[in-house]
């Protein structure tokens, strides 16, 4: 059981409890994500504190949990009281869950740690259900991808193709997108966090493509760049060189690398090419229900793991001109990295004449 672990992570690091705010983290040890729902974990229990809103869902919807009801906006005084019954000195907090102010606040109750990245190695290690349920998300993820291409055209706007990514993924049975997803053709595919705008695609433009969904808690991430007709001979050579760097880099994870080793097999390609200082980002991130890791970049020092899962995106953005970025979701699988994604990364042409 998951909160298990972290029960035992407590015990083994002197802390009495930690208080969870961050809503995937939430989610993840089987609490409801909502913003007036705190978590506290000790050795021996489990405890939502909630207020009125969330009565009925914590019914409905947890179990294995004491509960206590406070009047909205009172959580931290209800807390504190209950910690200080407990006879909790030593308190740990996430560095991503709580505010300034709620971290003041528990300082001058507590001797209190911030864990920065504790909770997130936890989850790192996915379970064979979770890996499932990210595989069933990238396949939804393939099937929405698939039903894009036919539609797009010269003239239609980035914001129309963005909007049918919403209505095809909901239309599936995403609960919700994982991001606002990033559609940037012609110049503007050079930005590597374009979302879409009202331009209207054009004839040689290559247009980039970057989602994920969320199905049963549970994120995909998949990018691919697709050519509007014939594109110009500079972008059809970037492209392959991307190409290259991304299938470099998946081939290359395996148990016991880095995420900087794996980040630096993409990144030489792509600098020995010439085009190093137009890869602007890291190489990827873990993929769960949010806020994962590994973190694959010329920093990370973080050793990969069976069952990891995390994405792979180098990119090559030239302004003015154009760019290209192709990502597939990765996990480690006996050893070594395995595709999830199964949409093919030669480069498509779309349009007119697009069979």
């Amino acid at each position: 059981m998951r909160i298990k672990k972290l029960q035992q992570l407590l015990k083994e690091s002197g802390k009495d409890a930690i208080i969870i705010k961050n809503r995937e983290n939430k989610k993840y040890f089987g609490s409801l994500g909502g913003s007036g729902i705190y978590l506290v974990v000790t050795p021996a229990a489990r405890v939502q504190f909630f207020d009125g809103r969330y009565r009925q869902e914590i019914k409905d919807l947890t179990k294995d949990f004491e509960n206590f009801e406070v009047p909205q906006g009172s959580y931290l005084p209800e807390i504190i009281t209950w910690l200080h019954q407990q006879g909790i000195k030593k308190l740990a907090i996430e560095a991503n869950g709580l505010s300034i102010q709620e971290y003041r606040e528990f300082s001058e109750a507590f001797e209190v740690a911030i864990w920065s990245s504790q909770i997130q190695e936890l989850r790192a290690i996915k379970s064979p259900e979770e890996i499932q349920l990210i595989k069933a998300a990238c396949v939804m993820t393939d099937e929405i991808f698939a039903e894009l291409l036919p539609e797009i055209k010269v003239g239609m706007g980035e914001n129309e193709l963005g909007a049918l990514i919403h209505y095809l993924a909901l239309k599936k049975g995403a609960s919700a997108m994982a991001f606002d997803p990033i559609v940037a053709s012609g110049p503007r595919s050079a930005l590597p966090h374009g979302r879409p705008t009202q331009r209207s695609f054009e004839a040689g433009d290559f247009i980039t493509i970057d989602f994920g969904i969320v199905l049963n808690d549970y994120q995909s991430d998949m990018t691919r760049t697709v050519a509007l007709g014939e594109a110009s001979q500079e972008l059809k050579t970037i492209y392959q060189i991307v190409k290259a760097a991304q299938q470099a880099a998946a081939d290359f994870i395996r148990e016991g690398v880095t995420g900087q080793e794996v980040d630096a097999v993409a990144r030489k390609i792509i600098t020995e090419a010439g085009y190093g200082e137009y890869f602007s980002h890291g190489l990827g991130h873990g993929i769960g229900m949010g806020g994962d890791v590994p973190i694959l970049n010329p920093k990370s020092q973080m050793v990969l793991k069976e069952n990891m899962v995390m994405s792979v995106e180098p990119g090559i953005y030239l302004p003015g001109i154009g760019g290209v970025r192709i990502e597939d979701d990765v996990m480690i699988q006996n050893g070594i990295g395995v595709a999830l994604n199964q949409t093919t990364k030669e480069l498509v042409s779309v349009g007119e004449g697009y069979v």
